[in-house]
């Protein structure tokens, strides 16, 4: 038993050790009715090759952790994070969490990223778990590659924060030099237009959704319908590619409506999904990669018994704007999926992630997580019986994005009725190969065109471009320009210009191997948009984008929708190929416009679309200073003769 003198000094102990703890500062975190994140830099270390004279390129290892902590009152669904990386950083691994624009890890998050929960997106309260961190918050943990941090730096992000609608971020705050912290609240002023489920997020609004919707499921596989739906007036996909990565070694054994690009079962053969089902045929099974990679059916596919019978399937991947044709703007197919232990349950059920679509020509799109929304309703076939219920869904939300150093993919040319010279697409405009700067120059501007030049395949062009040159003494750069490399260019020619209107001839040129089916053109006329009359031999409407009337909207007759691919000239031993190519004029009213000038600039486009891709325009406009029209007869036989001297020669 302890002395009196002993109890009384372990009393004072105890005394002076609580009330130094009552007086120990709380933690940030506590402070904070929100949500509270933490970005905690852990390690680094130099690795291989080591760059002593270049030290700006060195690479170095760093493990990092990103908290997040939900102390508000509302639970937190799927959850997005920004972290601002500033030093070149490659993200290798990434637990708890994928990238929130669709890519891969391992990859790039060079200009910052977006992360996003998975497999557990949701941020439950305190109040509903009585403070349970395991249900509150999550915990990512970060490795990578950072460039040129130095081997006693602590390299740190310049800003993190939560991007989840409705919320608002104080400037992040350091704890040390290794912890950024900040703290997060819903923004008061913030209003949705939509209602929110207790269980379940919204459907968004995107360019392009994607839906992926269990509806039937088993132990250990579940068939799943996968509907793409194209949203955008300007936005289409032709040959669609769709792809994502499964997270839980899943396979693909069956599917109607669609089919993998690639037929391959040697990495379940051999790998885990061999050794669990042992008493499996994979012979009939289609592909185990972790990434696949999913195309469209032909048309001809549509009724067959056992890979179509899909409503919206076999499309040969082509979805259009829905101004076009509604039902031609989605695309669906069905898919058996097998599951590997332990997600062997019927209710254990978990989509694949980093969704991408891309197509030939088209816009680039990038995709976000799949979000869990309600069930989706597919009504009866026969309108005569309830419709039923998917047993789970979620959606992918997909925008049109321009990639960081992206070429586009088609170009247009511009000319007039007062200057003889076409002024070309510019040089390189779909993109330069890096081996050209010694056969020809990417930044020198292209060689001003006589407008048969615009026939003729831009190998064949040298000629006829110096003749022009040497014509009107216009300098010729050593080496010449490269080509602009695209596969469709178009010509905007100003045709007539008078008091109450003008007119303006649009032709469609298709250098590519491959015809365009239900090919379409938007033409953006910042000023004179709203004067357009007609379009005489496509149909041609104006569009209201944003608006703003001043868009024209126009696609091939019935019949003439087809724009044909290159082709071989009469005589292909002597003649160049032949494009394929089709031809407007459109007429303007200057009533609606009063004002315009319309040979000063705004009888040129702003904007030109094809199929959904953005071209390239020319940096300058022709002007009015040049060889006029009544010298058309005497220029044409001048350049000639001059080409057939060049030939001679």
């Amino acid at each position: 038993m302890a002395s009196p003198t002993t109890t009384l000094f372990l009393s004072l102990i105890l005394l002076n050790l609580s009330q130094t703890l009552a007086q120990a500062p709380a933690p940030a975190s506590a402070a904070c009715n929100g949500v509270f994140l933490t970005y905690t830099y852990t390690s680094g270390e130099i690795i291989p090759p080591i760059l002593r004279p270049n030290p700006s390129n060195q690479s170095y290892r760093f493990e990092s952790s990103l908290t997040i902590l939900n102390n508000d009152l509302v639970e937190l669904k799927s959850w997005r994070v920004f972290v601002g990386f500033q030093h070149d950083e490659y993200l290798v691994s990434a637990s708890n969490a994928v990238l929130f624009d669709g890519n891969s890890i391992p990859g790039s998050v060079a200009n910052g990223s977006v992360f996003a929960g998975f497999p557990n997106p949701d941020l439950k309260t305190g109040i509903e778990t009585a403070g349970d961190l395991t249900q509150m918050s999550v915990r990512v943990g970060l490795v990578g590659t950072q460039f040129g941090v130095g081997p006693r730096s602590v390299p740190m992000p310049s800003n993190i924060s939560l991007v989840n609608d409705g919320w608002v971020c104080t400037r992040p705050t350091m704890e040390g030099n290794r912890t950024m912290e900040v703290c997060c609240t819903r923004d008061l002023s913030f209003r949705s237009n939509v209602t929110v489920d207790d269980e379940f997020l919204p459907r968004q609004n995107g360019d392009l959704t994607i839906m992926y919707d269990v509806t039937r499921t088993y132990e250990s596989n579940y068939w799943a319908q996968v509907t793409i739906e194209n949203h955008n007036p300007l936005g289409r996909l032709d040959n669609w590619q769709l792809s994502w990565d499964w997270m839980e070694d899943e396979f693909i054994f069956a599917m109607r409506g669609a089919y993998p690009s690639i037929v391959d079962t040697s990495p379940c053969v051999f790998g885990r999904q061999g050794q669990y089902y042992q008493s499996l045929d994979f012979s009939t099974a289609l592909n185990c990669d972790r990434r696949p990679t999913i195309i469209d059916l032909p048309l001809e596919m549509t009724n067959n018994t056992n890979l179509g019978m899909i409503p919206f399937c076999c499309r040969n991947g082509t979805i259009l704007p829905p101004e076009m044709d509604p039902s031609k703007s989605k695309s669906a197919f069905q898919i058996n999926v097998f599951k590997m232990p332990p997600n062997l349950n019927r209710s254990d059920l978990t989509p694949p992630q980093n969704w991408g679509i891309r197509g030939r020509l088209n816009p680039d799109y990038k995709c976000g997580p799949p979000i869990r929304v309600s069930p989706t309703q597919f009504p009866d076939p026969s309108q005569q019986l309830p419709g039923t219920a998917a047993m789970a869904s979620w959606q992918v939300v997909c925008n049109i994005t321009q990639p960081k150093g992206a070429s586009p993919r088609c170009c247009v040319s511009f000319s007039a009725y007062y200057n003889e010279s076409i002024i070309p697409c510019p040089t390189c405009a779909c993109g330069c190969p890096s081996s050209t700067d010694r056969t020809c120059s990417s930044t020198s501007p292209a060689l001003y065109l006589p407008s048969q030049a615009l026939l003729v395949p831009f190998d064949n062009r040298t000629t006829l471009a110096r003749a022009w040159a040497d014509l009107h003494h216009f300098p010729v750069p050593n080496p010449l320009p490269c080509s602009d490399n695209c596969g469709v260019s178009l010509n905007w020619h100003l045709f007539t210009d008078y008091r109450g209107g003008w007119s303006a001839r649009i032709t469609i040129f298709n250098w590519d191997e491959t015809a365009f089916v239900d090919w379409f053109t938007a033409i953006e006329l910042e000023r004179a948009g709203p004067g357009f009359e007609a379009v005489y031999s496509f149909n041609g409407s104006a569009m209201n984008l944003n608006g703003i009337n001043n868009t024209i909207f126009m696609q091939g007759l019935p019949g003439l929708n087809y724009l044909v691919a290159e082709t071989d000239g009469a005589n292909p031993q002597r003649d160049p190929r032949v494009p394929g190519k089709q031809q407007s004029v459109i007429s303007f009213t200057k009533r609606l416009t009063p004002g315009i000038n319309v040979a000063g600039g705004d009888g040129f486009p702003s904007k030109v679309y094809f199929n959904g891709e953005e071209c390239s325009l020319p940096d300058i406009l022709p002007t009015s200073n040049s060889y006029r029209v009544g010298s058309s007869i005497f220029l044409s036989l001048v350049i000639v003769f001059t080409v057939f001297m060049f030939l001679k020669q």
